[in-house]
């Protein structure tokens, strides 16, 4: 026995560039009408209320992993070092090529220091975790027969519900969908399946195998079964996974964003260097890198990105104001790591 409520609620999306080779993450605003968004997460718990108690946790053991840039290439690393089955898949063989030789010699850096004595169990160890990864251009094919299908590609919302349209028709019904994206609303990538009881967030970081923490986002839709598969599968990973529902930034970046944006505009006002700023943050508040060094890592198109995004949505939010000094960097190129050149300049 389920109750339903159909709603019609009125959102905004805006599609985003790519930010998963970089730890920072882009999540567009999106304008909700909070008493149809509550009466819609209502309606979900009188589902979840009436499902049946026989109904189990998918136990996800084989994962298809959609995208084999360097966030895709990370999640498939950690998958298949814990034991699960992966299926890495990408659009031609070259990148694929690119994506296992990354992992394999990422693997070699554990092994250095986790089997330092041990040599031989480390090489077994490497060959052990690449058996367990498979690669395939055949993104339908790759979809059946896996328990989970995580995404892992350009943050562009029709791109992804095309994806994911396509995967729904592919995949079998037990299988669960899943996006990386620190972007775009969950809800909305899942509306073009079927499947939305099945469809959540896995937020990972980069990068994957350092970083501990996987943001687990449940939209109204999302069942508990689902939401429960997708953090104990986090935990398999070694993770630590946690709770968040489907807002702007998720948990975060929603706080990590507008701290850039205030130490940027803190620095615009002549109120303290940047060096000054960074020096004062790690010592003071225990940071291990300062906002602009941060800034530099995460990548300066990132956060503009980010705050563009949310400025459309909410004009008015004094957090959401423009910076000059971002602006002028971007639009030099000057992006920080990956360019070489940000805040701080060239080493």
């Amino acid at each position: 026995m389920c109750v339903k409520v159909h709603l019609t609620r009125s959102h905004v999306t805006l599609d985003l560039l790519n930010s998963a080779s970089v730890p920072g993450a882009v999540c567009p605003e999106v304008s909700t009408d909070a008493g149809l968004y509550t009466m819609a997460f209502f309606s979900q718990q009188i589902c979840r209320g009436f499902s049946s108690s026989a109904v189990r946790n998918v136990v996800i053991k084989h994962v298809t992993i959609i995208g084999g840039g360097q966030m895709g290439a990370g999640i498939a690393q950690v998958a298949a070092s814990t034991g699960h089955t992966v299926t890495l898949v990408d659009t031609n063989d070259d990148i694929l090529k690119k994506a296992v030789k990354g992992i394999e010699g990422s693997l070699k850096r554990v092994v250095k220091k986790k089997f330092a004595d041990k040599p031989e169990a480390g090489e077994e160890f490497i060959q052990k975790v690449l058996q367990n990864v498979s690669t395939s251009t055949d993104t339908e094919s790759a979809a059946q027969g896996t328990d989970l299908v995580l995404e892992a590609i350009v943050e562009n919302l029709k791109i992804k519900q095309d994806l994911f349209g396509r995967l729904d028709k592919a995949a079998p019904a037990h299988t669960l969908f899943a996006s990386n994206t620190s972007s775009l609303p969950i809800r909305d990538i899942a509306s073009a399946t079927n499947r939305q009881d099945k469809f959540g967030g896995l937020h990972f970081f980069n990068p994957v195998p350092m970083m501990k923490l996987v943001e687990v986002i449940g939209t109204p839709a999302t069942s508990q079964e689902t939401f429960d598969s997708l953090l104990n599968f986090s935990k398999a990973l070694g993770k630590t996974p946690v709770s968040c529902k489907d807002t702007p930034g998720f948990i975060v970046n929603r706080l990590l964003v507008p701290y850039f944006l205030e130490a940027i505009r803190l620095h615009e006002r002549g109120h303290g260097s940047k060096e000054d700023i960074d020096i004062a943050m790690k010592l003071g508040a225990g940071y291990p890198m300062g906002p602009f060094e941060l800034s530099d890592y995460v990548g300066l198109d990132t956060i503009k990105f980010i705050i563009d995004g949310w400025r459309d949505m909410d004009p008015s939010n004094p957090l959401f104001a423009e910076s000059e000094m971002l602006n002028k960097l971007v639009a030099e190129g000057k992006l920080g790591k990956k360019t070489g050149e940000g805040f701080y300049g060239k080493k």
